[in-house]
């Protein structure tokens, strides 16, 4: 499958108490993904709170998800889990479900080997036969995997088609372009760097950004496409601020705190995690007037 473009990540809204999944403001979000003409949607990631959701609340998204967006554009559904069987139960129903792809992170309590986390890869891709996005974000899911090793994923492991990196480091993401000749799709996971990881062939970016600026990520992606670097340089630093700020602040929190300054209520984040304080809120609330127009 070619995937390319704005990958988008809704948030998870919950019910006012917090103890249930509000899928009717699911779909609004997704609605305002779509809106922003973004390329795929990609549920249950960091954004999604997916780690505090229980297995009947995760089926429960990943159905509404799929059923919502109605093959408009492809859906990506993640899964990050400690064990593999759970890894293996939900890509199988990501399968079952139709939708396109899974975003497969190594999530891990104690320190994995590589030979660990390719038999995880592998079972998972035995199990189900939907593409497999390799994800390496080390921050949360405590697994750092080389270029070389997810390279050979890709090499060795029949579904494992494409690369997310979100370490920040950009010599990686130029080490993929480069020892696989160009022939390995790879996407942008880290908001901040936007522009220098499309520049360095990125097939696409993966934020949770369209939530709140609407069309600003595409249209930074097709002015890097179309060679318009000024362009692009303007429509990236118009953002930059707001894109660090929503990473360092916490995505789900910040981007729910984001919504409801703007009139569109999707309850908080889910405990332990909390809403943003009342200076962050303002100072959300500048950088969403400033990015208005």
């Amino acid at each position: 499958m070619n995937l390319s473009g704005i990958i988008a990540y809704p948030v998870t809204p919950f019910s006012h108490d917090n103890k249930h999944v509000d899928l009717e403001k699911l779909g609004e979000v997704i609605d305002v993904l779509l809106d922003a003409k973004v390329d795929a949607i990609a549920a249950l990631g960091s954004a999604g709170e997916a780690a505090y959701l229980s297995e009947s609340e995760w089926k429960q998204v990943a159905d509404f998800t799929v059923k919502h967006v109605g093959g408009r554009v492809p859906v990506v559904i993640g899964v990050a889990e400690l064990t593999t069987e759970q890894a293996v139960i939900c890509a199988e129903h990501a399968f079952d479900i139709g939708a396109d792809m899974i975003m497969l992170s190594p999530f891990s309590y104690y320190k994995l080997s590589e030979d660990e986390v390719f038999s995880h890869y592998e079972s998972v891709s035995n199990a189900s036969s939907l593409p497999i996005m390799i994800y390496n974000n080390p921050a949360t899911c405590g697994v750092d995997m080389s270029p070389e090793f997810m390279l050979k994923m890709v090499s060795d492991i029949k579904n494992a088609t494409m690369i997310k990196e979100s370490t920040g480091d950009i010599q990686r993401m130029h080490k993929i372009h480069k020892l696989s000749n160009g022939k390995v799709p790879f996407f942008n996971g880290c908001n901040h760097m936007a522009l220098e990881a499309l520049n360095a062939g990125a097939s696409g970016w993966c934020t949770a950004a369209p939530c709140l600026i609407g069309e600003r990520p595409k249209q930074l992606f097709e002015a890097v496409k179309q060679g318009e670097s000024e362009k692009a340089r303007e429509l990236f630093y118009q953002q930059y601020e707001f894109l660090e700020f929503i990473v360092t602040s916490g995505l789900a929190a910040s981007v729910k705190s984001g919504m409801a300054i703007q009139g569109n209520d999707v309850g908080e984040p889910r405990k332990p995690l909390l809403p943003l304080d009342y200076s962050a809120k303002q100072r959300m609330t500048d950088m969403l007037a400033d990015l208005s127009w």
